[in-house]
């Protein structure tokens, strides 16, 4: 949980906000929640402030006025910047959806801009990027002419693509990660996307790859689709999924919403999911996608290719 970074619109409301906030950090979330909702009756139009409101309750387990102040940023915010309805489904007072609300996930990227690299490489030892580097290299030696980094963010992984690809392209929902990417002038087109919707018309590429990214898609039929009619007949696909836990199984679907509003896939909905796009699997490699509350958050490393049709 984070300290609201946006205005309320009414001084004496972000006032007492920040008091709240106060409280919270010295561990009264009750009196925060308390004073939060003071700041409130003020601004009742403030999404971010009913959603903060609702995790604050949710930290004292108050689960129905979680809820409620969900519900209410939801109902203000309908676009869903802040991800109230991953919350409710995570409490159980809202049905599964497939994918997350897009405005959230851009949101959440342009917020964490400015600190993703020093948050995600030296706090969370993030090494997903060596990682696919070298199982590319191991996989196709030699150059690729075109390379697509699908969920760029700020050029982590371009930096390691640029060597091998003549060409490559990178794509993000967040341009404020974009803004990061292009000062490292790695990419030879930047461009923002959305890849729940992602249409791409240039040439077929030859290596498409997409590090830590489905963690925000959810279903993965689409993308994954798309992806297909992308690749060359000869290309590589590289990708990583977070998988579930064993006591946190993924059911019928293949995919699960997380605590931390990230999704895990099971390796079998991976695999479903590429043969039915005929995509054959190279490699599918258990990993450390990164540590998080000095846990390792497991994960796979897939690297596929279009299937040989005789």
């Amino acid at each position: 949980m984070q300290k609201l970074k946006t205005s309320s619109g009414d001084p004496t409301a972000d006032r007492r906000a920040d008091y709240a906030e106060m409280l919270y950090g010295s561990g009264d979330p009750s009196a925060a929640a308390e004073l939060l909702l003071g700041a409130l009756e003020m601004a009742p139009q403030w999404a971010a402030g009913w959603f903060r409101l609702g995790e604050m309750h949710e930290t004292t387990e108050r689960l129905d006025l979680a809820a409620q102040a969900w519900v209410t940023a939801l109902k203000l915010d309908p676009a869903d910047h802040f991800g109230a309805a991953l919350k409710l489904q995570l409490i159980g007072k809202a049905q599964a959806t497939a994918t997350p609300p897009s405005a959230f996930v851009e949101t959440l990227f342009d917020h964490y801009a400015e600190t993703f690299e020093e948050s995600l490489v030296d706090k969370l030892g993030y090494r997903l990027p060596d990682f696919l580097d070298l199982a590319i290299r191991a996989a196709r030696p030699g150059r690729f002419s075109l390379a697509l980094d699908l969920g760029c963010g700020t050029g982590l992984m371009g930096e390691r693509l640029r060597p091998l690809a003549d060409r490559l392209e990178g794509y993000d929902i967040s341009a404020a990660m974009l803004k990061k990417a292009r000062a490292k002038s790695v990419y030879d087109l930047l461009a923002k996307a959305d890849l729940q919707h992602f249409a791409y018309a240039g040439p077929k590429a030859d290596l498409v790859v997409a590090a830590d990214v489905f963690i925000y898609v959810g279903a993965l039929e689409g993308v994954v689709k798309t992806v297909a009619g992308i690749l060359a007949a000869d290309g590589l696909f590289a990708f990583s999924v977070e998988t579930p836990a064993e006591d946190e199984p993924a059911g019928d679907a293949g995919f699960k919403l997380r605590s931390s509003r990230r999704y895990a896939h099971s390796q079998a909905y991976v695999e479903r999911v590429l043969a039915a796009n005929d995509l054959s699997v190279l490699s599918m490699q258990p990993t450390v996608i990164r540590w998080d509350r000095r846990q390792p958050v497991e994960g796979l490393a897939v690297l596929t290719l279009p299937s040989c049709k005789g």
